[in-house]
Formats: C-alpha cells, sequence, structure tokens
C-alpha cells in the first residue's frame, strides 16, 4: 500500500515520496497515523552536515500521533492519542530493567538510527507510548518529548532559597527549561540569547532576558545555578564561569565543537567548587509517573507553554523547501512543527504560526 514520507536521501537531499509500510517487529508493537513531528537541532546537523547514522533514513523523533491499531487486550485503543518516546531499549540490557532506558547500550532510536516519524503511518512499541488527553492538539504535542528532555535535566538541579539560575539559550530547549525551574522554585530565571525575537518569545513568558552572560551577570549580580542550552561552545565558558561559590552547572546542550578550558577557569571552578552536571535524554518509566506523564500534565494545565515556542506549522510535503531554508538560514525560526495527520492539520488554524521572517545576520544558533 505504502505511504508518504520525507526520506532524508544523502546530506542536503530530501524528497517526500511513498515508501512501503513497515512490518511491526513483535505482537506487542502499535500501528500510529502520526501527528505532529518537531524538528531538533540534531536533525538539522543530519541534513546539512552529514551526521545521521545512514542514508536514506526517515528523520523524526519529537512526534505525536493517534493509535490505529493496537495488540489485544491493550490498555491503549484505537483513537488514543499518544506522544512516543524515541528511544527503543535492549530489552536484555541490565539498565532496562532499571528503567534508565537512555543509559543502556545497543538501544535502538526512532529518526536516527531507524527510521522516524516523518510519515503517515508506523509501527512504535506500546511501552513507548504515553497516553495524552484528547483535548491537547497533536501540533502542540510534539513537543512533549523536549519538555520531558529539558525537566529530566533541570530537576538535576538542587534550588537554594531564593535562587538565581541563569540559561543561555533561549530557543525551545532553553526555553522549556527556563519554565520549569520557574516550577521547580527557583526565584529568579534570566535566559540570555543572541536572537532578539527568541528573547521577545521568553519575555513574553514573564522572564528576565539578556543579550549575554555578561549583560545577564550585570542585571543580578550573580548566579547560584547556569544552564547551557545551546551546544555553543562559548556559551559552556559563559555557564562555568558564571555561578557563585559552590554553585552548580547543567549541561543540555549538545555541544557543536570542541571546548578548551583555560588553565584559570578549571582552578576557578576548583575554588568555587562547582557541581557540573550533564544530562541526557529523559525517563519514561514509571508509566504514570514519569517524567514524560509529568510533561503531558504540565501542557495540559497550561504551566508549560509550548505554542508560543513554534515559529512554524508545516505540512509534510513542505519539507524539502523548509530543510533547505533551516540549513541556508534564509527564514527565521525557533521550533518547526510538521502537521502530518488529516487529524493534525485539522486541529492546526490555518496560517497559525508562520514564519516568513528573514534570518537576522551575525547571530549563533541557540
Amino acid at each position: 500500500m505504502g505511504v508518504r514520507a520525507a526520506v532524508l536521501q544523502a546530506p542536503g537531499q530530501i524528497a517526500v515520496q511513498t515508501v512501503p509500510d513497515d512490518v511491526p517487529p513483535d505482537s506487542h508493537n502499535v500501528l500510529l497515523r502520526v501527528g505532529g513531528v518537531g524538528l531538533c537541532g540534531s536533525d538539522l546537523l543530519r541534513y546539512a552536515e552529514g551526521t545521521a547514522y545512514h542514508y536514506p533514513i526517515i528523520l523524526g523523533h519529537e512526534f505525536s500521533g493517534v493509535v490505529e491499531e493496537a495488540p489485544a487486550g491493550s490498555a491503549i485503543k484505537p483513537g488514543t492519542k499518544v506522544a512516543v518516546f524515541p528511544l527503543v531499549p535492549r530489552p536484555d540490557d541490565p539498565m532496562t530493567e532499571l528503567g534508565e532506558w537512555a543509559l543502556g547500550e545497543g538501544y535502538d532510536y526512532f529518526g536516527s538510527r531507524r527510521d522516524g516519524a516523518l510519515r503517515e503511518r508506523m509501527w512504535v512499541p506500546e511501552r513507548n507510548l504515553v497516553p495524552l488527553p484528547s483535548s491537547m492538539p497533536l501540533v502542540t504535542a510534539a513537543a512533549v518529548e523536549p519538555v520531558a528532555v529539558a525537566l529530566h535535566g533541570v530537576a538535576k538541579l538542587v534550588p537554594p532559597p531564593f535562587g538565581s539560575v541563569l540559561v543561555m539559550g533561549a530557543g525551545a530547549i532553553g526555553a522549556f527549561a527556563a519554565q520549569w525551574l520557574r516550577l521547580l522554585g527557583w526565584t529568579r530565571v534570566v535566559v540570555a540569547d543572541v536572537d532578539p525575537r527568541k528573547r521577545e518569545v521568553v519575555a513574553g513568558l514573564g522572564f528576565e532576558v539578556a543579550q549575554s552572560a555578561k549583560q545577564a551577570l550585570e542585571l543580578a549580580g550573580g548566579f547560584d545555578a547556569a544552564v547551557e542550552a545551546t551546544g555553543v561552545p562559548s556559551c559552556l565558558i559563559d555557564c562555568l564561569e558564571a555561578p557563585r561559590p559552590r554553585g552548580q552547572v547543567l549541561i543540555l546542550g549538545d555541544l557543536k565543537g570542541d571546548v578548551t578550558l583555560p588553565r584559570a577557569l578549571v582552578s576557578s571552578l576548583i575554588r568555587r567548587e562547582l557541581v557540573v552536571r550533564g544530562s541526557w535524554n529523559s525517563r519514561v518509566v514509571p508509566a504514570g509517573r514519569s517524567e514524560w506523564d509529568r510533561a503531558v500534565a504540565a501542557i495540559a494545565s497550561g504551566e508549560m507553554a509550548v505554542d508560543p515556542i513554534i515559529s512554524q506549522v508545516a505540512a509534510l510535503e513542505d519539507a524539502p523547501e523548509v530543510f533547505a531554508a533551516m540549513a541556508a538560514r534564509t527564514r527565521w525560526f525557533n521550533k518547526i512543527v510538521f502537521a502530518v495527520g488529516a487529524q493534525a492539520r485539522s486541529e492546526t488554524p490555518p496560517n497559525w504560526h508562520t514564519s516568513t521572517q528573514p534570518h537576522p545576520n551575525g547571530r549563533n544558533e541557540s
């Protein structure tokens, strides 16, 4: 029968074409009609810089959908809206048994090691599904993955009384991290980014904003913690320099280049007794009480604002043009979401969140 899909055939080459339906690997899989698919910075790297594990590949690991077929006896019924945890763990890995799927070895991954969600239908393991409220739009629900990733990271930080924190990066991860920090008890959250449009979006969510770490320090006078959410090497240095003694640093961004730490900075880290934490992915277990369930609840309640972060909603057929514009920086973007299925498109008002403004010159993507 076949489905329409956006296939990354080689670096810089995406074609929307009909591909064969995939085959369920076992009886514990669910057939999903894909809804919304968010684009991540890692997708852009696979497109523009050849970082994919293999070509051809269908991208897309931030996604939602509607269950079309489920195994007999499944608790998830056809018609249920779901978000999908994209990592498929190796069943016999000890970390899988502990629920630490992302810390295991030999795992698979939608949109990375196996074909992802930029297609109309696909089979996914039932245990990777997180049910959504029927009222949540599928385009909005595509953000559950990055919202959960942000929570997994910032929950590692311990807020002191009247704690202040710097977030480097006002892109999607930075904006979600800032919101979680506020919800988790940080008194003052300042977000820094060189992009004035992203600063405007985050300021609209009620945060103090700055153009640089230096300006943020002048504004706040100092920080108890710093969160790196850009992947820009110089921003990591800024985050290591920002905290007060016994402060905390969280590394959320996947670095886009090597970092050399000056001896004086390393000495300062020692003398300030900083705690530096890394964070990778998120946890989807225990079912019903996981970071993903908490992310869904926060989005559904309005505690976590997602829609203002979405800069464009595109159709699957637009994938070649959208990726080309992202890579060439000819158009401003923040979080782009593809409304793949008919239900996702029907829930998205016409012309909602279009991005036709030119990209500002001379800025680092964050």
